[in-house]
């Protein structure tokens, strides 16, 4: 039965109209994207087989370009569709993030750092900068490694946050291996920049690890 043919209220679209995107599944959601289906079968179907094929939407966004577009029912202007969705979704979460922007939800933050670091191959060490009222002075990426761990540089954190003139900064790396528990050696790192920063009378706030779907905070575990 095609998708027009349904009740209106189970129609994917209609339902976000009226419900909200929350509403809908990662099937539907994706759905409504492809708009169309195949001989035989709804969106709604294509997109359940391209996430039973590939396991979930993040697996999915991951998959070769070349490898896609080969996909019937879906083609090289479906293909950019939905990458360009997934740029836009990341665009619109570094909003949050934009210079002279306060920080006044937790919440957007954790979900452009998730965004921006959940799916990278190597750990790195980034700092976000903000003034004494807590508004975002810049973000910066500062260090890069390897799957298992980076060289971060206390001394090069303060020189970034004096080049900033920070009165206050938020610490923020990933771990590839989705685990986002802090080792013992996060710990004394977050130890010696706190100490290092405090010489120049700037405040550590946070410290947060990246995994996969989730996020640990320091200042929650009250490590800070």
């Amino acid at each position: 039965m095609a998708i027009q043919d349904w009740p209106v209220a189970e129609r994917p679209r209609e339902k976000l109209l009226e419900r909200g995107a929350t509403s809908l599944s990662d099937a539907e959601l994706l759905a409504i994207f492809l708009r169309t289906g195949v001989a035989g079968k709804t969106a709604v179907d294509l997109a359940r087989d391209l996430l039973s094929r590939y396991g979930s939407l993040r697996e999915l966004f991951q998959v070769p370009v070349t490898e896609l577009c080969a996909i019937t029912g879906l083609g090289a202007a479906k293909v950019a569709q939905l990458h360009a969705s997934l740029e836009m979704g990341r665009r619109y979460l570094a909003e949050r993030l934009k210079r002279g922007v306060a920080l006044q939800s937790v919440e957007d933050t954790r979900a452009y750092l998730q965004a921006e670091l959940r799916d990278r191959t190597q750990e790195v060490f980034c700092c976000l900068f903000l003034d004494n009222r807590h508004r975002v002075l810049a973000f910066e990426e500062l260090f890069r490694g390897t799957l298992n761990g980076t060289a971060v540089y206390p001394r090069e954190v303060v020189r970034r946050a004096l080049s900033h003139n920070a009165a206050a900064v938020i610490l923020v790396h990933n771990h590839p291996s989705g685990v986002a528990e802090p080792s013992r050696a996060d710990e004394l790192l977050t130890t010696r920049l706190r100490e290092a920063l405090a010489l120049i009378e700037v405040r550590l706030l946070d410290h947060l690890i990246v995994g996969d779907g989730e996020m640990v905070s320091f200042g929650e575990r009250g490590l800070i």
